[in-house]
């Protein structure tokens, strides 16, 4: 029987026509990415609190990386990257459609932490496990030849893709999109808060954020989608 995965519009998708997005190199690096249990064996801190799960799904052919921070509770039982409402809004930041979003060949989803990272002692998520992108990013980019634009959602990712463009607050940096997108060197970056329902107060104290930069956001990822 093949193995099927499950999208978020209820269709099954087999992992075989799955795996035909990613080159021979790139599903190898997957594959380990996948069977990785450093956050376990030889943690950077406490050990992850269960059982891993990495959930990301890499592209050889996408021009479009989602660079998020890491699963929640919801997607860490899906093991689908944004199956949950923070997907919805960005879906709905992005203007695409559910099919679009899961199609591989067209977004690539590479969070900086791949594995639900636990939870702290008011019920929040905790930070993304540093040992992700020690271990991986690096590889996983380079094996993404095709990307020329990357949403940098979060400080996590935005500390990694943007460097010292980064500025000491993510309203900052995210205010900043114009000049960041201007200075990118090599692939376009757009710096994004978290689509959490829990930055709903952030959005509607920057409204300059749906009225500016959602625009031009859609408008690249149309031109990329075709």
């Amino acid at each position: 029987m093949r193995e099927c995965v499950a999208l978020a519009s209820g269709r099954l998708q087999p992992a075989e026509r799955i795996s035909l997005r990613m080159t021979a190199e790139l599903e190898n690096l997957v594959a380990r990415v996948r069977a990785c249990r450093i956050c376990v064996e030889n943690p950077a801190g406490k050990p992850l609190p269960h059982e891993p799960r990495p959930v990301l799904r890499p592209s050889s052919s996408a021009r479009i990386l989602i660079a998020s921070q890491a699963p929640g509770t919801k997607v860490h039982l899906s093991g689908m990257p944004f199956t949950d409402a923070s997907g919805d809004r960005l879906r709905s930041w992005l203007g695409v459609t559910s099919d679009e979003f899961y199609d591989i060949e067209k977004f690539a989803i590479v969070p900086m932490g791949f594995c639900f990272p636990g939870q702290d002692a008011k019920g929040g998520d905790l930070p993304p496990r540093r040992e992700c992108a020690a271990a991986w990013r690096a590889p996983l980019m380079a094996s993404m030849p095709r990307i020329d634009l990357v949403l940098t959602i979060g400080i996590y990712a935005q500390s990694w893709h943007m460097g010292a463009a980064r500025r000491p607050s993510l309203t900052e940096t995210v205010m900043e999109w114009r000049s960041i997108w201007e200075n990118s060197l090599g692939p376009k970056v757009l710096p994004l808060p978290h689509p959490s329902w829990r930055n709903t107060g952030w959005l509607k104290k920057n409204p300059w954020f749906e009225m500016d930069l959602l625009p031009f956001l859609r408008s690249e990822i149309r031109y990329r989608l075709g």
